[in-house]
């Protein structure tokens, strides 16, 4: 007796199990900080810091745009003028003012610029009889104080003929003690692989300084400027002493001479000169404070 098996039939994609799906790993959730009683205090310090310094600004402002009774009574629907700003800029040369002032922070920059570079490079990569006094000399400018040193560089500018010039005021200024420490410290850090690199490719010492460490320290050169700017745009009283007529005279001197002489007690004429002063600064910082931060934190002082 035979027995006959029906055949199987083969198994169809239909009847295979469907694959699964790719499984998606979340994502951890973040957890909040623990709290911390100093973080919030020094959270809170730096707001009540940040306010303090801003409130003078604010009502200088407000007082720049405001006739002289609403600049006392903060009424929100007070009218607003700009006549402060025509009277300000038609009693005093601030033109010749400004010209005078962007001349100095241009001229000294690129003098900083200049000089710094090249003693940055020498006390990075050159070795010499002494390379460590020399730059301990310029650590010692970081210790001393510009009006510490007023009368002996009046003397040699005097001496010099410089007296009420622009050169005058900026030359003191060329050598920045800051400036080549912190360029040495970034040049330091850059490998010195590229620079040997750049050597055998043929590049010549000039050429690797400009092609390889300038365009690197380029976050460096940039806080430095932005620090360089801000403090000459400001400096007062050596300026004031150097100088004695118009053709000379930066911003800080020429607003106060005009609020000495013209505006009396006129607060807001006051404001809208002030304001006229510190404006290029504010907008500069408020366009280029992510940079400089930024700038800062790639220096890597050590």
């Amino acid at each position: 007796m035979s027995h006959s098996t029906a055949p199987v039939a083969p198994a169809t994609g239909n009847d295979a199990p469907a694959p699964s799906a790719p499984v998606r790993p979340q994502a951890p959730r973040r957890r909040r900080p623990p709290f911390s009683f100093s973080r919030t205090l020094e959270t809170a310090g730096a707001w009540l810091l940040g306010v303090l310094w801003l409130l003078p600004l604010v009502y200088a402002l407000w007082a720049s745009v405001h006739n002289r009774d609403s600049a006392t009574s903060f009424d929100l629907t007070a009218p607003l003028t700009f006549e402060n700003f025509v009277t300000v800029w038609n009693g005093a040369p601030f033109d010749r003012y400004y010209l005078n002032t962007i001349l100095l922070v241009c001229g000294i920059l690129a003098g900083q610029i200049l000089l710094g570079v090249l003693a940055a490079y020498a006390f990075a990569r050159f070795e010499f009889r002494g390379k460590n006094v020399a730059f301990a000399l310029v650590l010692v400018q970081l210790m001393i104080t510009p009006d510490i040193l007023i009368s002996e560089n009046y003397s040699t500018m005097a001496q010099l003929g410089l007296v009420d010039t622009i050169t005058g005021i900026g030359l003191p200024y060329i050598a920045s003690g800051f400036g080549i420490f912190l360029l040495r410290q970034t040049f330091k850090s850059i490998p010195i692989e590229l620079d040997e690199a750049a050597e055998i490719e043929g590049c010549s010492r000039w050429g690797r300084l400009w092609k390889v460490y300038v365009p690197l320290a380029k976050p460096t050169l940039v806080a430095w400027g932005l620090v360089s700017v801000s403090t000459h745009w400001n400096n007062f009283l050596w300026p004031l002493i150097i100088t004695n007529s118009v053709e000379a005279r930066p911003l800080t001197v020429g607003l106060m001479v005009y609020n000495g002489t013209e505006s009396g007690i006129d607060w807001t004429l006051l404001s809208a000169a002030t304001i006229l002063v510190v404006a290029p600064l504010l907008i500069a910082f408020l366009i280029f404070q992510r940079q400089f931060v930024q700038s800062f934190m790639r220096a890597g002082i050590r």
